[in-house]
């Protein structure tokens, strides 16, 4: 009757003591963390390569107003990068590579945001959950030592039964939330891994681009005056 009675999450909450709010306030954080993650992850989800594509095609038209308006249109970071690259595509070179690497270090801290609220919950709820089951454990035995020889196996065991309460919550708590972050770690890995290529890719386009519309006339130029120094031939008498 006491284990079942202990099953029930009322029981469990009220006979494992203070520390099972907090093992409930560490999954409640790392609940609404990963709830957070999972819309960002979902709203950043993109297919970087149509997008590139997409404005490879403007870009290579020097159409860059249309450029422009295409990725502040599309959704997650990617795109954001793209746009701040078009917003100065009449920079050289090396300076649009040093505004894309600066775009892309400014939403490193948003695809990690939270990340690390899900593992410190992750670490700290087990941490919690035997902590509460070591202080059980010394009022039970407490218990025992003032009670001396009246105490039987089966007040003993569910003093010891009580104690483990807190470690399994916090297992409880921890594994989910310790898979959360792994998947969300690999997730913000391979998304600023794209978020480099695209940037990388965004100044190689609109460089290349420029310098053909800039090289254009020089060859038009050349052209000309290759035909005006054409010698003309004698008429034949």
């Amino acid at each position: 009757m006491i284990a079942a009675g202990l099953m029930e999450p009322s029981g469990l909450i009220e006979q494992g003591g203070p520390l099972v709010w907090v093992l409930l306030g560490l999954a409640f954080v790392g609940a609404v963390c990963v709830v957070e993650r999972l819309f960002f992850f979902h709203r950043a989800r993109i297919n970087v390569g149509d997008l590139l594509t997409g404005l490879s095609h403007h870009i290579r038209r020097r159409a860059f107003a249309e450029a422009l308006h295409e990725a502040a249109r599309a959704p997650g970071p990617v795109a954001r990068v793209a746009h701040a690259a078009l917003l100065r595509y009449y920079l050289p070179r090396t300076d649009l590579r040093d505004v894309v690497q600066e775009a892309g270090q400014m939403e490193v801290p948003r695809i990690e945001k939270n990340i690390r609220a899900i593992l410190g919950a992750a670490l700290l709820a087990p941490l919690v959950g035997m902590l509460g089951t070591l202080v059980g454990m010394l009022e039970t035995f407490q218990k025992v030592s003032e009670q001396g020889s009246f105490t039987g196996p089966a007040e003993l065991s569910a003093g010891v039964f009580m104690a483990l309460i807190t470690s399994v919550i916090g297992l409880t708590v921890a594994v989910p939330l310790y898979l959360f972050y792994l998947y969300f770690l690999s997730r913000a890995k391979r998304l600023v891994h794209r978020l480099e290529r695209a940037g990388i890719e965004m100044v190689h386009l609109i460089a290349d681009a420029r310098e053909e519309e800039e090289f254009a006339p020089f060859r038009g130029e050349t052209t000309g005056h290759k035909k005006l120094a054409k010698p003309k031939k004698d008429p034949v008498k």
